[in-house]
C-alpha cells in the first residue's frame, strides 16, 4: 500500500464572517505537528490548508492529482474556534471525506466534534476516529493499515466499525515528553498568505506557537476531548531553539503561544524570561492564562521582561456567584489585583466574558458590566454559554437542547438550552455591552491625551474618534435591551 498521506483540517476562514474581517488567521498548528510526526517516521505527507480556501470542493483536484492512501483531517486542538464546532465547518468535513472516499482513501478523523459524534462521522465518510491525543495513535493506525493488520482493537484511542457495530478501543494516555515531537511541518503551509492577510488587516505578522497541552482546572463548561485534564510542559531550551528557527524563518513581529493556559508549571515563566534576555530575542506576544495563576510568584513582571503585549484572561464574569458556579476556582477581586498589576507591567489586559450562565440574573450581569467599566481592559471577547458534550454543563442542560446544537459562526450567540432571557437579549446585550465599553475606553484614552500627550499613538487617536459611533449605537442596543427584557417578564408571566 502507498504510504502518501494527505492532511487537512475543517476551519475555514471564510465561513466564518465575524474572523475573516477580524485578519487573524493562524495556521493548523496541531495539523502541521501530526504531519512532521508521521514525516519522521517515513510517510511522505502533504497538506490542503483549507483556512483561506473557498469551498470544500477546492480539494478535489488534489485528490485527484495526488491520490493518497490516508486522508487525514486532523483538526487544530489549539484553535478555540474548532472546540465550537460550527455546523458549516462540520458539513464542508463531510463533503471532504466523502471525496476522498470516492478515491480509494482511507478517512481518519482527529477532532473534538468527531470525538463528541462518532457514529455521525462514521456515517458521512469516516473510516477511524482519533480519540484523544493524535500523534502516537495515527502512527499505529497507519502501520497497522498500511501492514494489511486487520486486529486493530490493540490501537489505544480510535473508533471504527466493524460489521456493521461500531468498536472503541481503550483509550491512550497523553504524551509526557513533548520535547519529543518535531518542529511542526511549516514548509507545508503557503506562509506568504499568512503575512500578507496579517499585514493588510494588523499592519504587522504574527504567528503560533504551543508550549504545553492540556489544563488541570475543571471549569464546567470547558470541554477538553483531545488534550484532557493532563497538563504537560515543553522545556524552556526547546521553546527558544523553536523561536529562534520560525524568527530567521519567517522574520515575524508576534507570537501567540496558544496555550489554554501560559507558563502553568512553577517557575517556567521567570525561566523563560531569563533565557530570552540571554539570547537577545527581541519580540512580543501574547498568552491566555488565569488571574489567579497571574498573581503567583512574579509572573507577571516576569511576563514583561520577555515581551509579553497582551494577556487574555477568563474574567468570564463580575458576579462571584456565577464564578462559583461556573467552578471557575477564581475570585472578582483576583480579577481586580491581576488587572491592575498588568498595567503597571504595561502589559494589555483582556477578558474573555461569559453571558447566559445558568442561574444569571439583571443584577448578575450589572456586576459585569460594571468591572468592565472600572478596569476598562484593553480589549474583550463576548460569548454566551455554550454546551459542549463532555462538560458538567452540558449534562446540566442537554434536556433543553433541541435539533440545534452547535452555532453556524463564532458570531450567531445563539442561546442552545434554556436562559434567564431569549437569544434575541443576549445578541443585544453583546452589541451593548462593546459599544458600551468602546465608549468608556475612548473617553479614557481622550483623558490620556491631554494628560500625558507624550502618549499620543494612532490607536489612541482612532479609538476617540470612534466614541461618537459607539455612544449612538450604545443607545440604540440600550433600547432593544428594555424591548426584549420586558417581553422575556411578559412571556414569563403569562407562563
Amino acid at each position: 500500500m502507498s504510504h502518501k498521506v494527505l492532511f487537512s483540517h475543517s476551519y475555514f476562514l471564510r465561513f466564518d464572517p465575524k474572523q475573516w474581517k477580524l485578519g487573524q488567521p493562524y495556521a493548523p498548528l496541531a495539523t502541521i505537528t501530526a504531519a512532521a510526526f508521521l514525516r519522521e517516521k517515513g510517510y511522505e505527507v502533504d497538506l490542503f490548508d483549507t483556512m483561506f480556501a473557498e469551498a470544500a470542493e477546492d480539494i478535489f483536484p488534489l485528490l485527484q492529482k495526488t491520490k493518497p492512501a490516508f486522508f487525514v483531517l486532523y483538526d487544530d486542538g489549539f484553535n478555540y474556534l474548532t472546540k465550537m464546532c460550527l455546523t458549516n465547518m462540520r458539513e464542508a468535513a463531510f463533503k471532504m471525506a466523502k471525496e476522498a472516499k470516492k478515491h480509494g482513501c482511507k478517512v481518519i478523523f482527529s477532532s473534538s466534534d468527531s470525538t463528541d459524534r462518532v457514529e455521525t462521522y462514521l456515517d458521512n465518510g469516516a473510516d477511524f476516529i482519533i480519540k484523544g491525543e493524535g500523534e502516537q495513535t495515527l502512527l499505529e493506525l497507519l502501520d497497522a493499515l498500511s501492514k494489511n493488520n486487520s486486529d486493530l482493537k490493540s490501537i489505544q484511542g480510535i473508533a471504527f466499525r466493524e460489521n456493521g457495530n461500531t468498536i472503541t478501543t481503550s483509550k491512550r494516555e497523553v504524551m509526557r515528553d513533548l520535547d519529543a515531537l518535531p518542529m511542526p511541518a511549516w514548509d507545508l503551509v503557503n506562509m506568504l498568505e499568512y503575512k500578507m492577510h496579517w499585514l493588510q488587516k494588523n499592519g504587522y505578522f504574527s504567528i503560533n506557537m504551543s508550549t504545553t497541552r492540556g489544563c488541570p482546572y475543571k471549569c464546567n463548561w470547558c470541554a477538553k476531548p483531545i488534550y484532557g485534564n493532563r497538563y504537560n510542559s515543553r522545556s524552556v531550551n526547546h521553546v527558544i531553539k523553536e523561536l529562534k528557527y520560525l524568527k530567521q524563518i519567517f522574520d515575524f513581529d508576534h507570537i501567540w503561544f496558544c496555550d489554554d493556559i501560559f507558563g502553568l508549571k512553577p517557575g517556567w515563566t521567570n525561566e523563560f524570561a531569563a533565557a530570552v534576555k540571554r539570547e537577545n530575542l527581541s519580540f512580543q506576544f501574547k498568552i491566555q492564562s488565569r488571574v489567579d495563576l497571574l498573581l503567583e510568584e512574579n509572573n507577571i513582571e516576569a511576563l514583561a521582561r520577555a515581551g509579553c503585549e497582551t494577556a487574555w484572561v477568563g474574567a468570564e464574569s463580575g458576579s462571584q456567584k456565577i464564578l462559583d458556579a461556573m467552578d471557575k476556582g477564581t475570585k472578582v477581586a483576583q480579577i481586580y489585583e491581576a488587572t491592575r498589576l498588568l498595567k503597571k507591567f504595561a502589559i494589555k489586559p483582556a477578558f474573555f466574558l461569559q453571558f447566559g450562565y445558568l442561574g444569571e440574573t439583571q443584577e448578575d450581569i450589572d456586576m459585569t458590566i460594571h468591572m468592565l467599566n472600572e478596569l476598562l481592559p484593553d480589549d474583550i471577547g463576548i460569548s454566551v454559554s455554550y454546551p459542549l458534550p463532555g462538560t458538567l454543563f452540558y449534562d446540566k442542560v442537554k434536556n433543553d437542547l433541541k435539533d440545534k446544537t452547535n452555532w453556524t459562526d463564532s458570531d450567531e450567540m445563539a442561546m442552545l438550552f434554556r436562559s434567564t432571557y431569549p437569544s434575541s437579549f443576549y445578541k443585544a446585550l453583546q452589541r451593548y455591552v462593546h459599544r458600551n465599553y468602546r465608549t468608556k475606553q475612548g473617553i479614557a484614552e481622550l483623558k490620556t491625551v491631554f494628560t500625558q500627550p507624550s502618549l499620543i499613538s494612532i490607536s489612541r487617536l482612532k479609538r476617540i474618534a470612534a466614541v461618537p459611533f459607539h455612544l449612538a449605537g450604545r443607545q440604540m442596543q440600550k433600547r432593544k435591551l428594555n424591548q426584549y427584557s420586558v417581553s422575556a417578564s411578559d412571556n414569563s408571566t403569562k407562563k
